[in-house]
C-alpha cells in the first residue's frame, strides 16, 4: 500500500469545501470518478460551483439554484474550461460527489474514490485545456495512487447509472486515455 502523504496538489487553488469527512480506515483508494457540472445548468464561468461546493451559493440568484442551493456536496477536484485546477477536499478525505453508487459490485464509491468535476454539460464539448489538465493530474494521481488504473477510471455514468448522465456523451474517453498513455495532449 502506497503511504505517502501528499493530500494537495501544489498546482491547485486551494478552497476549503465543509462537504467532506473521514473515509473508512483501511480502505486503499482505487477509483478515479470522472463528473461534468455547471451551474446553471449549460452555463460556464463565474463563482456558482464554487459558492455550490461551500454551502453559499444564493438561492435567489438564479430559479434552479432554489432546488439545490441546501444539498450539501463536494468533489476532491475541479477544472474550469480555461483549464484552472482547483482543489476542495484533500485527498486522504471523502469528498461528497458519488452518491448512492456501485463500482464493479462495491457500494458507496466515495469511501475509496477521487472525484474530478470538469466544468461541462452533457450537449458541449469540452475544452482542449480541460483534456490537457485532466491527463496531467490523473498522471500524478496514479502515482500517488497506483491502485487507479486504467480500468478504475470512470464516469458518473458507470457508478450511478440510474441517476447520472454525466460527464456525458461528448466527453471524449478515447483523447483522455490517450493523453494518460502518452504523457502529452495536443488541445
Amino acid at each position: 500500500m502506497n503511504t505517502k502523504k501528499i493530500c494537495q496538489l501544489s498546482s491547485a487553488r486551494q478552497v476549503h469545501s465543509p462537504n467532506y469527512d473521514e473515509r473508512p480506515v483501511g480502505l486503499e483508494i482505487n477509483l478515479l470518478v470522472i463528473h461534468a457540472i455547471s451551474l446553471p445548468p449549460g452555463d460556464f464561468g463565474g463563482q456558482w460551483v464554487e459558492q455550490f461546493f461551500t454551502n453559499q451559493l444564493d438561492p435567489e440568484a438564479h430559479p434552479y439554484f432554489k432546488a439545490i442551493s441546501s444539498l450539501k456536496v463536494s468533489a476532491h477536484l475541479y477544472i474550469c474550461r480555461n483549464g484552472e485546477l482547483l482543489q476542495f477536499v484533500d485527498f486522504d478525505k471523502r469528498a461528497w460527489h458519488a452518491g448512492v453508487s456501485m463500482f464493479q459490485n462495491t457500494s458507496r464509491c466515495n469511501d475509496y474514490s477521487i472525484g474530478i468535476e470538469l466544468e461541462g454539460s452533457d450537449d458541449q464539448p469540452f475544452s482542449g485545456i480541460q483534456y490537457q489538465q485532466l491527463a496531467k493530474v490523473t498522471r500524478e494521481l496514479q502515482d500517488l495512487y497506483p491502485a487507479i488504473t486504467a480500468e478504475r477510471i470512470v464516469g458518473h455514468c458507470e457508478i450511478s447509472p440510474d441517476r447520472k448522465t454525466d460527464p456525458g456523451p461528448l466527453f471524449d474517453w478515447d483523447r483522455y486515455r490517450q493523453s494518460i498513455n502518452q504523457g502529452t495532449l495536443k488541445p
